[in-house]
């Protein structure tokens, strides 16, 4: 097969697969590089207890904490990325930054202001014997097995194939890359494939590996020109990690909840501050319904010798909420690898403040919505383990964007400040992470470059 192309893509979630979009119709010829393979369609897609009790589309990764103890990240390698796992919820950065009707009646009658929450499901409200979507419960942290949610895969990569001059590798893994002998441009990209080494060139290289492998990739290309590894001049790479302040909850309400779809309604009152306190707070959402088999998944020793008709009587009455607030950039929270590959993820929590007043809001508030004053309970609803720094599906920030080449690994554009052909389309961009998802603004930015570089190719 041909070794040389126009553009070689590493990654194809969020960023990689829509640039692949993005950039099919020019004719350029493109590759597009997965480490994993694509996601089979099975009725395990929507098991609960394959899916959170077995754990089975987490890839089998082990990263290391800021204590040097071993976990397993909540990691998914697949075409679309963690897109084809993700909750779907595309909700757009503010400025600043950079359903359930019943419930919505009596948000507003408490004086909040709910609004539909922006989901990126196939679903066709006005001829539902045609819609891909079947509004099932099956959505947040599922593959569709119908292929009804606008992940990476779908959306992206799907189509990207349709023209002759887009390329695919799946279980290609980039492990390293080269680059001319001045530093200047990255000339090869070192890919394990099927236990083989095989390398490509590309007149440009985008990296979008995700926030953290984005950042190992950099850094384990040091070479004499680039002895901190890629674009690593400012020693950004790999720092100021962010991955949201998040808490998973669950109400019990005094009412059965009989919702299948229950990610509907958002709510934005305290996304830059409340009563009494100045700063931002943050996102409250609804998320996917609760079913039994998670609560085995995610407390297995407390929930062991429950029986499963008293789990199931629980998310019978449970409403899901996810509460998020922004973490902050620190450079001390950060991705480094080793040169074996090893890697450690640093970090420790921050602007916990805010987050804790958007618990305490939430919890104030259930009374008023038919809920039991005293049951806000959490829930990791991704995470089977306890170890938070696991739960990387908002993963951002390693590898930021600015005007500095002192400051920051990229330019505005993306492109590294130090190389003249690599790019990262990714959240490592991201220089501060938001309170809210961040797949739309990866998504938009994917599209951003993509304009800058069919006018680049000119």
């Amino acid at each position: 097969m041909d070794t040389q192309y126009d553009i070689i893509i590493i990654g194809s979630g969020a960023g990689g697969g829509t640039l692949a979009r993005h950039l099919a119709p020019s004719g350029k010829s493109i590759l597009l590089l997965e480490r994993g393979d694509w996601l089979p369609r099975e009725l395990e897609n929507w098991d609960a207890d394959s899916v959170f009790v077995k754990n089975r589309y987490v890839s089998p990764d082990t990263w290391y904490d800021k204590d040097g103890k071993a976990f397993q990240p909540q990691v998914h390698y697949f075409v679309g990325g963690a897109t084809k796992l993700y909750g779907a919820a595309l909700y757009r950065q503010r400025k600043e930054d950079f359903g359930d009707q019943k419930l919505s009646d009596d948000l507003e009658r408490a004086g909040y202001h709910p609004f539909h929450a922006p989901c990126g499901i196939m679903l066709n409200e006005d001829n539902r014997p045609f819609s891909a979507c079947i509004r099932c419960s099956n959505v947040d942290g599922f593959p569709c097995l119908l292929h009804a949610k606008s992940d990476a895969e779908v959306i992206g990569v799907r189509p990207a194939l349709e023209y002759p001059n887009v390329t695919l590798l799946t279980n290609a893994r980039a492990i390293e890359l080269h680059t001319n002998a001045t530093g200047t441009t990255v000339t090869e990209v070192v890919v394990e494939r099927n236990g083989e080494i095989e390398t490509y060139q590309g007149g440009i290289v985008v990296v979008s590996a995700g926030a953290t492998n984005s950042a190992k990739l950099l850094l384990i290309s040091a070479n004499d020109k680039h002895p901190n590894g890629l674009a690593n001049g400012s020693d950004q790479v790999g720092r100021n990690y962010m991955f949201h302040n998040c808490t998973a909850v669950l109400a019990i309400s005094k009412e059965p909840n009989p919702t299948q779809f229950q990610k509907t309604l958002a709510l934005n009152d305290f996304y830059f501050g409340m009563e009494g306190f100045a700063y931002p707070v943050g996102n409250i959402q609804m998320v996917g319904k609760s079913q039994g088999p998670m609560f085995k998944g995610e407390k297995p020793v407390e929930t062991k010798l429950a029986p499963m008709f008293t789990m199931t009587d629980i998310a019978h009455h449970a409403v899901d909420f996810w509460l998020s607030t922004e973490d902050l950039p620190d450079p001390n929270n950060r991705v480094s690898v080793d040169k074996e590959g090893k890697v450690t993820l640093s970090y420790t929590p921050n602007n916990e403040v805010p987050k804790q007043k958007l618990y305490d809001k939430l919890k104030s508030m259930l009374n008023h919505l038919g809920m039991h004053p005293d049951h806000l309970i959490p829930r990791s609803a991704y995470l089977k383990t306890d170890i938070p720094v696991a739960g990387v599906a908002h993963q951002a920030g390693t590898c930021r964007f600015g005007r500095d080449p002192k400051t920051s690994a990229l330019d505005v554009n993306c492109k590294a400040h130090e190389l003249d052909n690599l790019y990262v389309v990714d959240t490592s961009f991201f220089p501060s992470i938001s309170a809210v998802n961040p797949a739309l603004t990866a998504i938009a930015n994917a599209l951003r470059v993509g304009d800058h570089l069919l006018e680049r190719m000119k």
